[in-house]
Protein backbone atom coordinates (compact mmCIF):
# COMPACT_ATOMS: atom_id res chain seq x y z
CA UNK A 1 0.00 0.00 0.00
CA UNK A 2 1.25 3.04 -0.90
CA UNK A 3 2.34 5.80 1.59
CA UNK A 4 0.08 9.33 1.08
CA UNK A 5 1.79 12.64 1.47
CA UNK A 6 0.13 15.41 3.04
CA UNK A 7 -0.38 18.73 1.81
CA UNK A 8 2.63 20.23 3.96
CA UNK A 9 4.98 17.54 3.07
CA UNK A 10 4.29 18.34 -0.91
CA UNK A 11 4.79 22.08 -0.51
CA UNK A 12 8.14 20.99 1.96
CA UNK A 13 9.30 18.87 -1.08
CA UNK A 14 8.40 21.73 -3.92
CA UNK A 15 10.31 24.30 -2.15
CA UNK A 16 13.41 21.89 -1.75
CA UNK A 17 13.89 21.43 -5.51
CA UNK A 18 13.00 25.03 -6.61
CA UNK A 19 16.45 26.41 -3.72
CA UNK A 20 18.15 23.36 -5.25
CA UNK A 21 20.38 24.99 -8.56
CA UNK A 22 21.18 22.31 -11.15
CA UNK A 23 24.71 20.77 -11.70
CA UNK A 24 26.65 22.07 -14.27
CA UNK A 25 27.31 20.01 -17.23
CA UNK A 26 31.22 18.67 -16.88
CA UNK A 27 33.61 19.41 -19.88
CA UNK A 28 36.54 17.71 -20.92
CA UNK A 29 39.50 20.16 -20.71
CA UNK A 30 40.72 20.21 -23.91
CA UNK A 31 44.36 20.74 -24.87
CA UNK A 32 45.49 24.24 -25.65
CA UNK A 33 48.28 23.35 -28.51
CA UNK A 34 50.24 26.58 -29.21
CA UNK A 35 50.80 26.74 -33.10
CA UNK A 36 53.65 29.78 -33.05
CA UNK A 37 55.93 27.06 -30.65
CA UNK A 38 55.02 24.26 -33.34
CA UNK A 39 58.00 24.36 -36.08
CA UNK A 40 56.73 23.32 -39.55
CA UNK A 41 58.85 22.85 -43.06
CA UNK A 42 57.54 25.56 -45.07
CA UNK A 43 57.05 24.23 -48.69
CA UNK A 44 57.59 26.22 -51.55
CA UNK A 45 54.60 24.87 -54.49
CA UNK A 46 55.99 27.58 -56.95
CA UNK A 47 59.70 25.71 -56.63
CA UNK A 48 59.03 22.10 -55.78
CA UNK A 49 61.39 19.93 -54.75
CA UNK A 50 64.18 18.84 -57.24
CA UNK A 51 65.55 15.40 -55.23
CA UNK A 52 63.62 12.84 -54.30
CA UNK A 53 63.36 11.30 -51.06
CA UNK A 54 65.59 7.77 -51.46
CA UNK A 55 68.09 10.54 -53.05
CA UNK A 56 67.64 12.79 -49.94
CA UNK A 57 68.16 9.00 -47.75
CA UNK A 58 71.94 8.88 -49.66
CA UNK A 59 72.61 11.97 -49.04
CA UNK A 60 72.13 11.27 -44.89
CA UNK A 61 73.81 8.22 -45.05
CA UNK A 62 76.70 10.12 -46.22
CA UNK A 63 76.96 12.21 -44.24
CA UNK A 64 76.63 10.21 -41.62
CA UNK A 65 79.30 8.21 -42.43
CA UNK A 66 81.41 11.56 -42.74
CA UNK A 67 80.21 12.43 -39.74
CA UNK A 68 81.58 9.50 -37.75
CA UNK A 69 85.04 9.64 -39.99
CA UNK A 70 85.57 12.96 -39.31
CA UNK A 71 85.02 12.68 -35.40
CA UNK A 72 88.05 9.90 -35.39
CA UNK A 73 90.01 12.19 -37.08
CA UNK A 74 89.28 15.48 -34.71
CA UNK A 75 89.95 13.32 -31.73
CA UNK A 76 93.10 11.60 -33.12
CA UNK A 77 94.96 14.41 -34.57
CA UNK A 78 93.66 17.68 -32.34
CA UNK A 79 93.15 15.47 -29.19
CA UNK A 80 90.35 17.56 -28.60
CA UNK A 81 87.04 15.08 -27.42
CA UNK A 82 84.16 15.74 -29.78
CA UNK A 83 80.84 14.31 -30.95
CA UNK A 84 79.43 14.58 -34.51
CA UNK A 85 76.14 13.84 -35.44
CA UNK A 86 74.33 15.26 -38.19
CA UNK A 87 71.59 17.01 -37.28
CA UNK A 88 69.73 17.69 -40.55
CA UNK A 89 70.13 17.42 -44.26
CA UNK A 90 67.23 19.75 -46.18
CA UNK A 91 66.80 20.91 -49.84
CA UNK A 92 66.60 25.05 -49.34
CA UNK A 93 67.72 27.56 -52.13
CA UNK A 94 70.53 29.19 -51.81
CA UNK A 95 69.62 32.97 -50.47
CA UNK A 96 68.56 30.94 -46.82
CA UNK A 97 72.27 29.63 -46.54
CA UNK A 98 74.51 33.45 -47.69
CA UNK A 99 71.30 34.97 -45.51
CA UNK A 100 72.33 33.14 -42.25
CA UNK A 101 75.84 34.81 -42.39
CA UNK A 102 77.61 37.82 -40.36
CA UNK A 103 79.81 40.19 -41.68
CA UNK A 104 83.48 38.95 -40.26
CA UNK A 105 82.39 35.12 -41.23
CA UNK A 106 84.88 33.48 -43.27
CA UNK A 107 83.58 30.41 -45.26
CA UNK A 108 85.46 27.97 -47.21
CA UNK A 109 84.73 27.15 -51.21
CA UNK A 110 84.81 23.93 -52.13
CA UNK A 111 86.07 22.27 -55.61
CA UNK A 112 84.43 18.91 -56.25
CA UNK A 113 86.41 16.42 -58.68
CA UNK A 114 84.06 13.74 -60.12
CA UNK A 115 86.01 10.90 -61.62
CA UNK A 116 85.36 11.19 -65.23
CA UNK A 117 83.74 14.43 -65.57
CA UNK A 118 86.69 16.70 -64.14
CA UNK A 119 86.30 19.14 -61.93
CA UNK A 120 82.83 21.25 -61.76
CA UNK A 121 82.66 24.82 -62.30
CA UNK A 122 80.12 25.61 -59.36
CA UNK A 123 81.97 25.18 -55.79
CA UNK A 124 80.43 23.47 -52.36
CA UNK A 125 80.81 25.19 -49.33
CA UNK A 126 81.77 24.45 -45.95
CA UNK A 127 81.65 27.32 -42.80
CA UNK A 128 82.35 26.32 -39.21
CA UNK A 129 81.62 27.85 -36.18
CA UNK A 130 84.63 30.01 -34.39
CA UNK A 131 84.63 28.45 -31.10
CA UNK A 132 85.58 25.63 -33.01
CA UNK A 133 88.10 26.62 -35.22
CA UNK A 134 89.76 28.49 -32.26
CA UNK A 135 89.44 25.65 -30.08
CA UNK A 136 91.21 23.38 -32.34
CA UNK A 137 94.06 26.22 -33.05
CA UNK A 138 94.21 26.24 -29.66
CA UNK A 139 95.26 22.59 -29.40
CA UNK A 140 97.40 22.89 -32.36
CA UNK A 141 99.61 25.39 -30.87
CA UNK A 142 99.73 22.97 -27.63
CA UNK A 143 97.37 24.75 -25.62
CA UNK A 144 95.46 23.44 -22.85
CA UNK A 145 92.38 21.37 -22.83
CA UNK A 146 90.00 24.66 -22.40
CA UNK A 147 87.67 25.43 -24.77
CA UNK A 148 87.81 28.61 -26.37
CA UNK A 149 84.28 30.89 -26.83
CA UNK A 150 83.59 33.60 -28.79
CA UNK A 151 80.95 35.93 -30.08
CA UNK A 152 79.21 35.01 -33.79
CA UNK A 153 81.06 38.53 -34.66
CA UNK A 154 84.48 37.44 -34.01
CA UNK A 155 87.23 38.61 -36.68
CA UNK A 156 90.03 36.11 -37.69
CA UNK A 157 93.85 37.48 -37.35
CA UNK A 158 96.02 36.60 -40.41
CA UNK A 159 97.48 33.74 -38.50
CA UNK A 160 94.38 32.51 -37.32
CA UNK A 161 92.73 32.51 -40.95
CA UNK A 162 96.10 31.02 -42.13
CA UNK A 163 95.36 28.29 -39.39
CA UNK A 164 91.52 28.25 -40.31
CA UNK A 165 92.67 26.89 -43.77
CA UNK A 166 94.39 23.95 -42.59
CA UNK A 167 91.90 23.02 -40.39
CA UNK A 168 89.58 23.16 -42.38
CA UNK A 169 91.01 21.10 -45.14
CA UNK A 170 91.21 18.31 -42.77
CA UNK A 171 86.92 18.45 -42.80
CA UNK A 172 87.11 18.52 -46.73
CA UNK A 173 89.47 15.82 -47.43
CA UNK A 174 86.98 13.55 -45.07
CA UNK A 175 83.71 14.26 -47.48
CA UNK A 176 85.44 11.54 -50.19
CA UNK A 177 85.04 8.62 -47.60
CA UNK A 178 81.95 9.78 -46.65
CA UNK A 179 80.70 9.20 -49.96
CA UNK A 180 83.06 6.17 -50.50
CA UNK A 181 80.19 3.73 -50.43
CA UNK A 182 78.16 5.18 -53.23
CA UNK A 183 80.94 6.98 -55.65
CA UNK A 184 84.59 8.42 -56.54
CA UNK A 185 84.89 11.90 -55.97
CA UNK A 186 87.50 14.14 -54.39
CA UNK A 187 86.92 17.57 -52.50
CA UNK A 188 89.61 20.18 -52.41
CA UNK A 189 89.82 23.96 -51.15
CA UNK A 190 89.52 26.27 -53.99
CA UNK A 191 89.88 29.50 -51.33
CA UNK A 192 89.02 31.17 -47.99
CA UNK A 193 86.06 33.70 -48.46
CA UNK A 194 86.24 36.18 -45.92
CA UNK A 195 82.85 37.95 -46.66
CA UNK A 196 80.27 34.98 -47.34
CA UNK A 197 77.54 37.11 -48.01
CA UNK A 198 79.38 38.77 -51.26
CA UNK A 199 80.07 35.38 -52.74
CA UNK A 200 77.98 34.94 -56.09
CA UNK A 201 79.31 31.16 -57.58
CA UNK A 202 75.48 30.32 -56.87
CA UNK A 203 71.93 31.99 -57.66
CA UNK A 204 69.84 33.19 -55.05
CA UNK A 205 67.32 31.24 -56.00
CA UNK A 206 69.06 28.31 -56.94
CA UNK A 207 68.13 24.65 -55.80
CA UNK A 208 71.32 23.71 -52.82
CA UNK A 209 70.97 20.52 -49.99
CA UNK A 210 72.03 22.19 -46.47
CA UNK A 211 73.98 19.91 -44.42
CA UNK A 212 74.08 20.82 -40.70
CA UNK A 213 75.97 18.59 -38.16
CA UNK A 214 76.22 19.43 -34.34
CA UNK A 215 79.70 19.47 -32.77
CA UNK A 216 79.48 18.34 -28.67
CA UNK A 217 83.09 19.41 -27.53
CA UNK A 218 83.62 17.47 -24.43
CA UNK A 219 80.31 18.30 -22.81
CA UNK A 220 81.67 21.97 -22.78
CA UNK A 221 80.63 23.69 -25.72
CA UNK A 222 78.43 23.35 -28.93
CA UNK A 223 79.33 23.97 -31.83
CA UNK A 224 78.18 23.86 -35.61
CA UNK A 225 80.01 22.75 -39.73
CA UNK A 226 77.51 23.90 -42.13
CA UNK A 227 77.98 22.58 -45.84
CA UNK A 228 76.18 23.83 -48.49
CA UNK A 229 75.77 21.56 -51.76
CA UNK A 230 74.59 23.23 -55.09
CA UNK A 231 72.35 21.28 -56.80
CA UNK A 232 74.02 20.79 -60.28
CA UNK A 233 76.82 19.35 -58.01
CA UNK A 234 74.61 16.95 -56.59
CA UNK A 235 72.76 16.28 -60.10
CA UNK A 236 76.07 14.99 -61.57
CA UNK A 237 77.11 12.49 -59.06
CA UNK A 238 73.12 11.45 -58.59
CA UNK A 239 73.59 10.42 -62.72
CA UNK A 240 76.98 7.99 -61.69
CA UNK A 241 75.02 6.65 -58.60
CA UNK A 242 72.27 6.09 -60.67
CA UNK A 243 73.90 4.62 -63.22
CA UNK A 244 75.97 2.14 -61.03
CA UNK A 245 72.56 0.86 -59.52
CA UNK A 246 71.34 0.04 -62.68
CA UNK A 247 74.31 -1.93 -64.22
CA UNK A 248 74.33 -3.15 -60.61
CA UNK A 249 70.50 -4.09 -60.47
CA UNK A 250 71.18 -5.74 -64.29
CA UNK A 251 74.02 -7.82 -63.39
CA UNK A 252 72.29 -9.37 -60.02
CA UNK A 253 69.85 -11.13 -62.50
CA UNK A 254 72.04 -12.09 -65.19
CA UNK A 255 73.55 -15.70 -65.05
CA UNK A 256 77.02 -15.19 -64.63
CA UNK A 257 78.32 -18.80 -64.07
CA UNK A 258 79.67 -19.55 -67.35
CA UNK A 259 81.85 -16.18 -67.52
CA UNK A 260 82.90 -17.00 -64.11
CA UNK A 261 84.28 -20.41 -65.36
CA UNK A 262 85.91 -19.20 -68.53
CA UNK A 263 88.07 -16.54 -66.12
CA UNK A 264 88.84 -19.36 -63.87
CA UNK A 265 89.49 -21.72 -66.64
CA UNK A 266 92.23 -19.30 -68.22
CA UNK A 267 93.73 -18.22 -65.04
CA UNK A 268 97.57 -18.99 -64.82
CA UNK A 269 98.87 -20.90 -62.03
CA UNK A 270 102.40 -21.58 -61.62
CA UNK A 271 103.36 -25.41 -61.71
CA UNK A 272 106.35 -26.58 -59.84
CA UNK A 273 107.63 -30.31 -59.66
CA UNK A 274 109.62 -32.06 -56.16
CA UNK A 275 111.71 -34.53 -56.31
CA UNK A 276 112.41 -34.53 -52.62
CA UNK A 277 113.49 -32.56 -49.72
CA UNK A 278 117.19 -32.84 -47.94
CA UNK A 279 118.25 -30.66 -45.04
CA UNK A 280 121.85 -29.82 -45.37
CA UNK A 281 124.16 -27.53 -43.10
CA UNK A 282 125.23 -24.08 -44.47
CA UNK A 283 129.26 -25.46 -44.56
CA UNK A 284 128.09 -27.99 -46.66
CA UNK A 285 126.27 -25.95 -49.06
CA UNK A 286 129.03 -23.77 -49.27
CA UNK A 287 131.38 -26.56 -50.57
CA UNK A 288 129.30 -28.10 -53.24
CA UNK A 289 130.82 -27.89 -56.42
CA UNK A 290 129.99 -28.89 -59.81
CA UNK A 291 129.53 -32.56 -60.07
CA UNK A 292 128.99 -33.27 -56.70
CA UNK A 293 126.09 -35.60 -55.43
CA UNK A 294 123.35 -34.56 -53.24
CA UNK A 295 122.06 -37.41 -51.97
CA UNK A 296 118.09 -37.33 -51.84
CA UNK A 297 117.62 -41.10 -49.98
CA UNK A 298 114.76 -41.73 -52.71
CA UNK A 299 115.18 -44.32 -55.31
CA UNK A 300 115.73 -43.87 -58.81
CA UNK A 301 112.26 -43.25 -60.84
CA UNK A 302 110.13 -42.67 -57.72
CA UNK A 303 106.97 -40.59 -58.06
CA UNK A 304 107.39 -36.07 -58.20
CA UNK A 305 104.80 -34.21 -56.25
CA UNK A 306 103.34 -31.28 -58.27
CA UNK A 307 102.41 -28.32 -56.68
CA UNK A 308 99.82 -26.21 -57.86
CA UNK A 309 101.12 -22.53 -56.21
CA UNK A 310 102.11 -24.16 -52.59
CA UNK A 311 99.43 -26.92 -52.73
CA UNK A 312 100.16 -30.15 -53.43
CA UNK A 313 97.80 -31.76 -56.33
CA UNK A 314 99.22 -34.54 -58.34
CA UNK A 315 102.05 -36.75 -58.27
CA UNK A 316 103.35 -38.08 -61.73
CA UNK A 317 106.52 -39.81 -63.27
CA UNK A 318 109.73 -37.74 -64.38
CA UNK A 319 110.30 -38.36 -68.48
CA UNK A 320 111.34 -36.91 -71.77
CA UNK A 321 108.55 -35.28 -74.00
CA UNK A 322 110.14 -33.63 -77.53
CA UNK A 323 113.45 -33.44 -76.16
CA UNK A 324 112.28 -31.64 -72.57
CA UNK A 325 112.08 -32.35 -69.27
CA UNK A 326 108.10 -33.81 -68.16
CA UNK A 327 106.09 -35.10 -65.91
CA UNK A 328 103.43 -37.55 -66.64
CA UNK A 329 100.89 -37.42 -64.27
CA UNK A 330 99.50 -40.31 -62.74
CA UNK A 331 97.71 -39.80 -59.54
CA UNK A 332 95.87 -37.38 -57.72
CA UNK A 333 96.36 -35.69 -54.43
CA UNK A 334 93.58 -35.42 -52.07
CA UNK A 335 92.78 -33.09 -49.28
CA UNK A 336 91.92 -35.94 -47.01
CA UNK A 337 95.94 -37.04 -47.86
CA UNK A 338 97.99 -35.89 -45.50
CA UNK A 339 101.22 -37.68 -45.43
CA UNK A 340 103.37 -37.23 -49.23
CA UNK A 341 105.27 -39.54 -48.02
CA UNK A 342 103.21 -42.66 -48.57
CA UNK A 343 102.01 -41.53 -52.18
CA UNK A 344 105.41 -40.43 -53.44
CA UNK A 345 106.62 -44.37 -52.34
CA UNK A 346 103.82 -46.14 -54.05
Amino acid sequence: MADVLSQSQIDELLRSMQSSEPEPDIKPVEQVVDLESVKYIKYDFYSPRKFTKDKMKILQSAFENYARILTSQVNGIFRVMTDITVLEVQERRYYEFVNSFHENDCMALIDTHIAGKGVNNIPSMMFVTPGLILTLINHMLGGGDEVVKTDTDYRYSDVELALYKRVVEYFTLAIKDGFSNYINVDFDIRRIEENPGMVQEVGLDETVVIILLNVDIAGLAIEKIKICMPGTVLESMFQIIDRRKHLARGFSYEDNKETILDNIRYTQLPVTGQLGTVMLDLSDLYRLQKGDVIDMSRPVGSNVTLFVGRQPWFTGEMGVYKKNMAVRIKNRIYKETDNLEELTEK
